[in-house]
């Protein structure tokens, strides 16, 4: 049982409220001697609030202080050429043999999570017990075809190239699915089992979780204040320049007020656009140049060959999907990082992360700060 506090001691309660969290917060403030403690972001923990996925964020940058004695990364096993599956000319599990590709080449995944054709599951016969159907395709895309090639290494003119596919892809796919994720995992430490410079593309018949909370919270403030809020957020962050990693004519690079992970990054196009495949020449060419000089920067940080998984958002797609018929959505980029403290120490996301909240030590200025200063010259060059 708590005690009471003390008379001496002045209740002060701070109201927080927002659509998903209404918060009442009560501090105990003693006498005159801790009424000047001032709030200082840097040191103190607070919550902040994701509009575009309406959760909140533990921020807790005095742990920063604490020691580390747990669990290392180790330096990744270069794979060996000859047993690479994704090689020009080589033959995957599958049996199938791979062109001598020279520049981007997709083929279908040998061991998709969706398929095309399956059967439908029953109706669901109680309200607790429901199934839908799950209908899609999987694809692989090789970047290049050197296997010890990442986006930071290779030229504006190649990751050009990746860009190129990616809108080829998603409006080849987009015309029949609903929704394309290209998403690329890199690292062995984010579940890549090759190292091979590559990405996925799934494409689903239904609207993913991810997606269909974007659509309502970005469709929610489109509707009550008229304007896309990544739009108007971006607007926001340029004023205030605290979180900008990186910017030029078409895009910024930025790590979000509400970052989750360590060096987390947001890229977003400063003309509207809904999806990849309404970028213009020039944006492409802008985006192609962001990429290299954001993978450069993360290499730099702890001059290793940086871990992420990262991916692109845009309005759904589909048989019904029309030019400009969402317009409170913004095509997005996102970088998820796990590193924290140097090559080998990673953030886990586990325990209060799991089954509370999202959870961080370093601040979002802090990590932006960090990237900015890392050099545009990479590590392997200087």
């Amino acid at each position: 049982m708590l005690s009471k506090p003390p008379r001496s001691w002045a209740q002060k309660t701070l109201q927080v409220r927002t659509p998903s969290c209404p918060l009442s917060v009560v501090f105990l403030v003693s006498g005159a001697s801790h009424v000047n403690m001032e709030f200082n972001v840097t040191e103190h923990q607070h919550v902040r609030y994701n509009p575009l996925k309406d959760q909140w964020v533990l921020v807790s940058p005095h742990r920063c202080k604490r020691p580390w004695s747990g669990q290392t990364e180790p330096e990744p096993e270069e794979l060996s050429d000859e047993n690479n599956p994704l090689k020009a000319g080589a033959v995957r599990a599958n049996g199938q043999k791979n062109p001598n590709y020279t520049s981007t080449y997709v083929f279908p995944n040998d061991f998709p999570a969706l398929l095309e054709r399956v059967p439908e599951p029953p109706p669901s016969e109680h309200p607790l017990f429901q199934m839908s159907q799950a209908k899609g395709t999987c694809r692989v895309m090789c970047f290049h075809p050197d296997s010890k090639m990442t986006i930071s290494l290779m030229t504006v003119d190649e990751i050009l190239s990746v860009i190129e596919e990616w809108v080829r892809q998603t409006q080849e796919l987009g015309r029949r699915y609903t929704w394309v994720q290209v998403f690329e995992n890199k690292g062995s430490v984010m579940g890549c089992s090759n190292p091979h410079p590559h990405c996925q593309i799934w494409a689903s018949s239904y609207l993913p979780d991810e997606g269909k909370i974007k659509d309502r919270c970005q469709k929610e403030y489109f509707i009550k204040n008229a304007r896309p809020m990544l739009m108007e957020y971006l607007e926001q962050e340029l004023m205030r320049k605290e979180r900008i990693v990186l910017e030029n004519q078409s895009w910024v690079t930025l790590v979000p007020y509400w970052a989750v992970w360590p060096y987390e990054t947001l890229l977003l196009p400063k003309q509207h656009v809904q999806r990849i495949t309404d970028l213009d020449e020039v944006q492409k060419q802008d985006l192609a140049i962001m990429m290299k000089e954001l993978n450069t920067k993360y290499d730099n940080l702890f001059q290793c060959n940086f871990p992420y998984s990262m991916g692109w958002h845009g309005a759904p797609t589909g048989p019904s999907a029309k030019p400009g018929d969402s317009p409170h959505w913004v095509f997005h980029g996102i970088y998820l990082p796990p590193l924290l403290r140097s090559a080998s120490v990673k953030k886990f996301m586990v325990g209060y992360e799991l089954l509370a909240q999202p959870q961080r030590d370093l601040t979002p200025e802090q990590a932006a700060e960090k990237l900015r200063e890392c050099s545009l010259v990479h590590y392997k060059y200087v």
